[in-house]
């Protein structure tokens, strides 16, 4: 199976971050985890993406805040699909890092989940590799069934209490 890389452009997106390694630990899938800022470390950002597919990789998860560019350096370095988190910063509660991640120009796609939303990411990662990887197609659509059944249960336990 292809492995997911999972970038932030800081060790404070770590918190955050950790939900997409949370995730992806779950279901079984590899990843690798690193810090490359698209400002700080824009030439090691570069060859990471660059190489990112002859290393075995098969999706990218950028979180970045404020300017949120990591997303964008890397769709610009690979033709693997990049999922961009933008992190809720101080300055503008995260709506910068939205609009900046989403904002790609044409012929740059990048796919953009919630602010903060890396738990998202990590799903849509897995959706992605699980179009040739039918075990994990399978496990992604048991999840979704279990979740079903929590909600009709919690949905039952409404009812029953105040449906008359």
């Amino acid at each position: 199976m292809k492995k997911i890389a999972i970038l932030m452009g800081s060790d404070s997106d770590f918190p955050v971050v950790e939900k997409a390694l949370t995730t992806l630990d779950k279901y079984g899938v590899p990843f690798e985890v690193h810090i490359y800022s698209a400002h700080r470390t824009p030439e090691e950002a570069r060859v990471f993406a660059m190489s990112a597919r002859e290393n075995g990789f098969g999706a990218i998860i950028a979180a970045a805040g404020k300017a949120a560019h990591l997303a964008g350096a890397m769709a610009a370095n690979t033709t693997l699909p990049v999922i961009g988190i933008p992190m809720k910063s101080s300055t503008l509660d995260g709506l910068d890092a939205l609009l900046s991640t989403v904002q790609m120009p044409a012929g740059m796609p990048v796919a953009t989940v919630a602010i903060d939303g890396a738990e998202n990411a990590a799903l849509l990662a897995m959706q992605i590799l699980a179009v040739t990887e039918d075990a994990l197609a399978e496990k992604l659509s048991e999840a979704r069934k279990e979740n079903a059944k929590k909600i009709l249960e919690k949905d039952r336990k409404l009812a029953g209490k105040y449906n008359k």
